[in-house]
């Protein structure tokens, strides 16, 4: 029998938005045997400029995640003192969950940079990559262009019919500082939240 998969989707998520949502759903709808998706949100020394605070963006996925029994947000990477690398957060949730595989959810653009990562190599070997397709990218040509990823071949998996979406954090933070409406880019509940507390404006 299978082992069930526990899968972790990091980010900014600063904010959250539906994309983000939309496919962690779509990826749950494709593999049955994943139990799970976990939301980690870096942690605010990651060293981006305008990255709103931990708690913020922890709050901000938790009212989204509260509603849907197969979302889970972690404070695993907010709660340290530095930004944790992705082996270390992995590693971490590993520990948590003992009976189950771990794998990451990855966008193809951040698959190119993959082999310059920390300790990348333990990484593929110990985890399986889901990868998003980004724009017009070929996951497979990706794959094929770099002896390390070629190499590890087995490590990753393209996520089926996995939405491509262009919608950035940054263009919805950009409308919120010209005073537009985010509706429908973000959950309601996000939406709500961002406006009670007057953040990126």
């Amino acid at each position: 029998m299978k082992k069930k998969q526990i899968v972790v989707f990091g980010g900014c998520f600063n904010p959250p938005l539906n994309s983000h949502f939309s496919l962690a759903e779509q990826i749950l709808n494709e593999y049955t045997n994943i139990e799970k998706i976990v939301f980690v949100p870096v942690n605010s020394n990651y060293g981006k400029i305008g990255l709103l605070s931990n708690e913020h963006r922890y709050q901000m996925l938790k009212l989204v995640c509260d509603k849907n029994e197969k979302f889970e947000v972690s404070r695993i990477e907010i709660e340290e003192k530095r930004q944790l690398y992705t082996i270390e957060t992995l590693r971490k949730i590993q520990r948590l969950y003992p009976t189950h595989k771990i794998a990451f959810i990855m966008g193809s653009d951040n698959l190119k940079e993959l082999e310059k990562w920390e300790r990348a190599d333990e990484l593929v070997e110990e985890f399986k990559m889901y990868i998003l397709r980004r724009d017009k990218d070929n996951v497979e040509e990706i794959i094929q262009s770099s002896d390390f990823l070629k190499k590890n071949r087995d490590a990753f998996v393209e996520a089926k019919n996995s939405i491509v979406s262009n919608l950035s954090s940054s263009l919805v933070r950009e409308k919120l500082k010209k005073g537009k409406s985010i509706q429908y880019l973000t959950p309601d509940e996000v939406m709500h939240y961002i406006m009670k507390n007057k953040l990126y404006q």
